[in-house]
């Protein structure tokens, strides 16, 4: 190629390799039946007041979408009791995720992440040529006081998601407060909260009152998980307004479209129908614990939607055996976490048919 890439980093960079979809496996495998538990979706569709607001929003797509998110801010600001200048929304979590690194991350600048944790942290910190560094989960929690050691002059931001994606798991509020007092205020301490619905410990932090003792604080959310908008993307991140103010310089114009704008603010005004399907989730949650219980099959306490599994054989051929029987789960060797797999909690008959198969695998 006779082009020359601008940034050298873009080669440091492994694409993210999404999971197949539904449709995909029936082709190849010649399957009728598949179910996908690999990405952490919800299995339950939104409520009808949702579905109705987006149909209605279908109609006025020839127009550009509201760049300010005019209503969805002053919805979720007064849900969140916090000024609407403290609010930023993206293209999923992810886009906010990216625009932090953009913003506060440069080259010669250090970023401190777990590991293994969600992928976009290190994408987007490898792409501003920050150097990486990566502390390992400690019995699959956050190790807090290797993060600390891990903290100099030149650390711009932390990642921290709680609970964690693959792991599952949270740290405390005790914990979070005392590491807080331990990081420079020029650092950006930013908690990735995308299932921070599915949390029931009284112990969970509440980051949103962290922000106005701590300004270097930052927490993003998502309507993807609990809300069930993933193919929409919504996301958004919560923070003092002299953050959000440089954030906005970053974000592009109409990033989220008005379709899901519609859907957004139809969510927040069904409460009722979406604590009713945490419930649903919860149970689903139960029955796969006594399940692999059962099977003697071990496997992490979860505050998510998805359970981090050991299989105790070759993972990789576990998730291909799985494959071929039509249940689509995320083998997670490539994490680094060989002889593990993730499975995301679906529905009653999809996780019997995934208790099932995993039963006749094992």
């Amino acid at each position: 190629m006779t082009l020359q890439v601008a940034n050298p980093y873009i080669f440091k960079i492994k694409p993210y390799v999404p999971g197949k979809p539904i449709d995909e496996v029936k082709r190849e495998l010649g399957l009728k039946s598949v179910i996908k538990l690999a990405s952490n979706e919800n299995p339950y569709p939104p409520s009808p007041k949702v579905l109705e607001a987006m149909a209605k929003a279908a109609r006025e797509v020839n127009r550009y979408p509201d760049g300010g998110c005019f209503l969805l801010r002053r919805t979720l600001a007064k849900k969140l009791d916090i000024d609407d200048d403290q609010l930023i929304f993206g293209n999923g979590s992810d886009e906010i995720i990216v625009l932090a690194v953009k913003a506060f991350a440069a080259k010669g600048d250090d970023v401190i992440i777990a590991k293994p944790s969600f992928l976009i942290y290190e994408i987007a910190s490898t792409l501003s040529g920050a150097r990486l560094h990566q502390v390992p989960l400690k019995e699959f929690r956050y190790d807090l006081e290797a993060m600390k050691a891990k903290i100099n002059a030149r650390t711009k931001i932390i990642f921290i998601g709680n609970p964690d994606n693959p792991a599952g798991t949270y740290i405390t509020r005790p914990q979070v407060e005392d590491f807080l007092r331990s990081v420079p205020k020029s650092t950006l301490v930013f908690f990735d909260e995308a299932y921070f619905e599915y949390v029931q410990a009284k112990d969970y932090p509440d980051t949103l009152s962290l922000i106005k003792k701590y300004p270097n604080v930052m927490t993003s959310r998502t309507f993807s998980k609990m809300y069930g908008l993933a193919g929409l993307r919504v996301g958004y991140g919560i923070a003092n307004r002299e953050v959000i103010n440089i954030l906005n310089r970053l974000r592009e114009p109409f990033n989220v479209n008005c379709i899901a704008q519609a859907a957004t603010v139809a969510v927040l005004n069904d409460e009722a129908y979406y604590r009713q399907m945490a419930q649903e989730v919860n149970v689903q949650r139960q029955y796969l614990y006594r399940s692999l219980d059962s099977m003697d099959v071990t496997y992490e306490t979860s505050f998510t939607n998805f359970i981090l599994i050991q299989v105790g054989t070759d993972s990789s051929q576990v998730a291909l055996s799985l494959l071929k029987k039509g249940v689509i789960i995320r083998d997670m060797s490539v994490w680094g976490l060989k002889g593990y797999i993730r499975v995301s909690i679906g529905n009653a008959s999809e996780n019997k048919r995934f208790i099932k198969s995993l039963g006749e695998i094992l």
